[in-house]
């Protein structure tokens, strides 16, 4: 049995790639004044800034989906061959349409909220899982 080879510094640039994406996306001039419109959030109720768990346990499920990109990116490197980059962008490409972006989608359905703040998180999903994949194909493992 071969277990995926990943590079851990790959991963660990993936991690620090979500964040620069989330604190750019999230910025009042990007989209964050629109976010917050569509969740409902006020300038008050975010004044005061998250628990103290929310940023290490954002960052643990970042490490979490950059490993198991990293894992799927390979195997679809020993699967097609050719680029790693190339690989782990379409591999990224699928697996936020197939995982991320169908569930949401089915998850929001059901919101009080309906689909107002999808759009949204479908957005900062993509450009984070891209920029994650970027982080993992530039630099592939051995």
């Amino acid at each position: 049995m071969n277990i995926p080879e990943i590079n851990y510094w790959a991963v660990l640039a993936a991690v620090i790639a979500s964040m620069v994406v989330g604190f750019v996306f999230y910025h009042p001039k990007v989209m964050g004044n629109r976010w917050m419109a569509a969740v409902g959030h006020t300038d008050a109720s975010v004044s005061a800034g998250p628990k103290p768990w929310v940023y290490p346990s954002i960052m643990v499920a970042s490490f979490v989906t950059a490993w198991v990109l990293a894992g799927a990116a390979w195997l679809a490197q020993e699967f097609y061959g050719g680029s790693f980059l190339v690989n782990a962008l379409v591999t990224a490409l699928i697996l936020w349409v197939g995982l991320t972006a169908s569930r949401f989608f089915v998850h929001d359905v059901f919101e009080p909220r309906g689909l107002r703040v999808t759009p949204y998180t479908l957005l900062n999903e993509f450009v984070t899982i891209m920029a994650m994949a970027l982080a993992i194909g530039l630099l592939p493992p051995g």
